[in-house]
């Protein structure tokens, strides 16, 4: 657990949660803890827990102001509702907080954004072609230890993500430098540069390099740069710490237990540390609006260096730690993440005026999650940034 983490879990209080088995949706949704009515929202958002999710948080700005609410329950067999502010796994938009920390360290002059990582990690004998760049961008072509599909259709599998195996092993606790080598221990995807592959690897290697240039972990330094300028209590580090502190509603993981026989746990309780500096952070819907649009306002990064941040790759459409979408209503910039039991998408129009953040809780339903998170994506893209 980092320093930041420890501090904020005495500050808090925090006791472990008990996880629960339990089955059920109810429908409905919690009161905006603004006040103000808007049934567009909260038909939205009722939608989208109702279309095989848990429950789900939605925080949302136009041009009628600012508004909060959830649907869905806190818990699957309880009619409680999720708190319409309450923490969350946030997986890879970590990423943005990542390389936002290491751009800050570029125009500090402390980190060459074209310089190559080898220079600050000699000890994983990284190939010097890659840089600091590439890893922000994900055109490194670095093996990732979660796995990777080959050119060929070969699926390469990676540490235990997935079914009983993953469960058995959700209290394990990685280190960052055991996932680089798992993933060095594999023939890289393509040469550095030539290509485009999202892989968890490459913000691992940007957390040690903020690690080794400013002396200290790198969640310790996202508390000093981002978290504590902006006021961002509920953003937290946690490490190895399995639980999420304060209000919170549980993520549910549904796997094959046997052929045919199908079961959900409650994964909510979780050692992150596979994710690392890839994808482990916890925070809140308001805590993710404060940051996006103090980073897209220019409040943390020089201009120069936040046009590299929104410059796409034009295979990914992905910038240096976030998206950028092309819509009917104009360039989109968005933070989107995964994990165990949890999904979350921050987003905004590139003037700031429309704003959303939206936290999923996967259930027991045995949709596509993936599809349903980009449909939730898309419903909200359309309705709120672009207004339709």
């Amino acid at each position: 657990m980092t320093t930041s983490a420890k501090r904020f879990f005495r500050r808090a209080g925090i006791t472990a949660v008990a996880a629960a088995l339990l089955a059920g949706v109810a429908p409905g949704v919690a009161a905006a803890d603004n006040g103000r009515d808007r049934p567009d929202l909260r038909a939205m958002v009722e939608e989208i827990a109702a279309s095989g999710f848990a429950g789900a948080q939605l925080r949302v700005h136009d041009t009628k102001g600012d508004w909060t609410g959830s649907a869905g329950v806190r818990e699957l067999g309880s009619a409680a509702k999720p708190p319409a502010n309450g923490r969350f796994r946030v997986g890879s938009n970590t990423k943005t907080f990542v390389s936002t920390v290491v751009l800050q360290l570029v125009g500090e002059g402390k980190v060459g954004l074209d310089a190559p990582v080898a220079g600050y990690l000699p000890e994983f004998g990284l190939d010097r072609r890659i840089t600091v760049r590439m890893l922000l961008q994900h055109t490194s072509g670095l093996f990732d230890y979660t796995g990777a599909m080959l050119p060929d259709g070969t699926i390469v599998p990676g540490i235990p993500l997935t079914g009983k195996e993953f469960l058995d092993n959700r209290y394990h606790t990685y280190r960052p430098e055991e996932l680089v080598r798992f993933g060095l221990s594999k023939p890289p995807l393509f040469a550095p540069g030539t290509d485009w592959t999202y892989t968890n690897i490459n913000y691992v290697l940007a957390g040690l390099v903020i690690e080794k240039v400013a002396g200290r972990p790198y969640g310790d330094e996202i508390q000093r740069r981002i978290l504590r300028p902006l006021g961002l209590r509920d953003t937290v580090v946690p490490g190895t710490w399995p639980g999420i502190p304060g209000p919170h509603a549980h993520g549910y993981y549904r796997y094959e237990e046997k052929p045919g026989q199908w079961k959900t746990v409650d994964i909510t309780n979780q050692n992150p540390s596979w994710a690392s500096s890839a994808g482990e952070l916890i925070s809140t819907t308001k805590d993710l609006h404060t940051f996006f649009s103090a980073l897209l306002g220019g409040k943390l990064l020089p201009a120069p260096l936040l046009a590299e941040m929104r410059k796409p790759h034009p295979k990914g459409g992905y910038g240096l730690g976030l998206y950028v979408q092309e819509t009917s209503c104009g360039t989109v910039f968005k933070g989107m993440g995964g994990f165990h039991g949890y999904g979350t998408v921050m987003a905004s129009t590139s003037d700031g005026s429309r704003t959303y953040e939206l936290s999923m809780t996967y259930g027991e339903s045995d949709a596509d999650l993936g599809q349903l998170y980009n449909k939730a994506d898309r419903l909200l893209t359309d309705k709120v940034l672009c207004g339709k």
